[in-house]
Formats: C-alpha cells, sequence, structure tokens
C-alpha cells in the first residue's frame, strides 16, 4: 500500500520551489512528532487550496486498490459537521466529491493553520520571545469555531512587535513545524487528523 497527502501550501511565483521544500519539511516534521518514522506518506505540495483538490482528484482517480490518497487543507470556515468533510466542501466551496471518495480522505486545519499555531502557547513563545505579547492571542476555549481572518488578525497583532512578526509564507510555515502534537490535540481537526491517519498509515 502507499500513501499520498495532497498540502495545501505555499505559493505560486518567484521563490515559491523554496518555499514547498520549507512548507514539505514542517509537515514532514510534525508527522514525525506524530509517530509517523516509519509509516511517513508521501507529501505533495501543491500551492492554493484549488491546486491542492486537482492534484487529489487526479490521484484519487487512478489510485490501486489498498491506496490511500488524501489532501490537507484549511476548512476556512467552522464545520458544523468534522466528519462530514466533502458536504461541507460542497456547501462552501462547491466542490463535488469524487466518484468513491471517503471523508476520511479529507484532512482538514480547522479553520486554518494559525488556529493550529495559536493553539500551542509554549511554540508561540519560545519562536517569539519576549515581544510576544500573549495576551492578544485568541483564548484557546472553542478555538476551532473562530473565524479564519479573527484568528489570523489577533496573531499578527500579537507578534506585531517580534522581529520575525507573523505572517503567512516563509514566517507561518517556520512554525508550523516547531508545533507539539500534544498541544494540538485539544483540537478536533487535530485529533481527527491523528486517528484518520493512525487508521491508515500504521
Amino acid at each position: 500500500m502507499s500513501a499520498t497527502i495532497f498540502l495545501e501550501g505555499a505559493a505560486f511565483g518567484p521563490g515559491s520551489k523554496d518555499q514547498k521544500i520549507c512548507c514539505r519539511r514542517s509537515f514532514h516534521n510534525l508527522l514525525l512528532k506524530c509517530g509517523f518514522e516509519d509509516h511517513m506518506p508521501r507529501l505533495k505540495v501543491c500551492g492554493p487550496r484549488d491546486s491542492a483538490f486537482d492534484d487529489f482528484k487526479t490521484a484519487h482517480a487512478h489510485k490501486s486498490k489498498g491506496d490511500y490518497v488524501a489532501m490537507w487543507i484549511d476548512s476556512e470556515d467552522p464545520l458544523k459537521d468534522l466528519n462530514a468533510a466533502w458536504h461541507h466542501l460542497k456547501v462552501r466551496d462547491n466542490w463535488t466529491r469524487p466518484s468513491s471518495a471517503q471523508n476520511d480522505q479529507v484532512l482538514f486545519m480547522t479553520t486554518c493553520m494559525e488556529t493550529w499555531i495559536t493553539a500551542d502557547r509554549d511554540a508561540i513563545k519560545k519562536h517569539y520571545g519576549a515581544r510576544l505579547q500573549s495576551s492578544a492571542l485568541p483564548p484557546l476555549l472553542n478555538l476551532e469555531t473562530r473565524h479564519r481572518h479573527d484568528v489570523q488578525a489577533k496573531l499578527i497583532h500579537a507578534t506585531r512587535n517580534c522581529a520575525n512578526a507573523y505572517k503567512r509564507g516563509d514566517r507561518s510555515i517556520d512554525i508550523l513545524g516547531k508545533l507539539n502534537p500534544a498541544a494540538l490535540d485539544q483540537l478536533p481537526s487535530f485529533a481527527r487528523r491523528r486517528r484518520i491517519l493512525n487508521e491508515k498509515l500504521k
């Protein structure tokens, strides 16, 4: 059996190759910390969200029996039902579920990468240092119900005085690989992703 996960992340344009390498490395490091060292899937960084879906559809249509093909993307909006992945994508993005595709082939960061980043307060403090304004970060309670723009704005505000102030791109990808899975297990989308990959990869 082979396993391939298509990742939303990195942009197209100048510097995109290096950014994709860093993005893949960060997701790889996160999976290593989750215990998948001996069961690592192939990780393919696709760029924008729509590109991840397009690449997923092609791979899903040509996969062999028993292979696991998935995409790992932002949910963009809070999820009413975490396990109804394709329903969410149909309602929000008007994406049609490919024939025979299952809900466990969609791995969400709910609502966005910044939600996961703000969930690990120890990693944030270590990464940004003393100039981080921790009080400006969103509360941890029900973090995945907060709109992505709110979470992103609060993270940017909280790090505004730091030399490496947060912004999407290289800086967001860098901190992703430093997160501790134990701090993220409080998030339903992360716990779901861990459960699915434990079933599919081990």
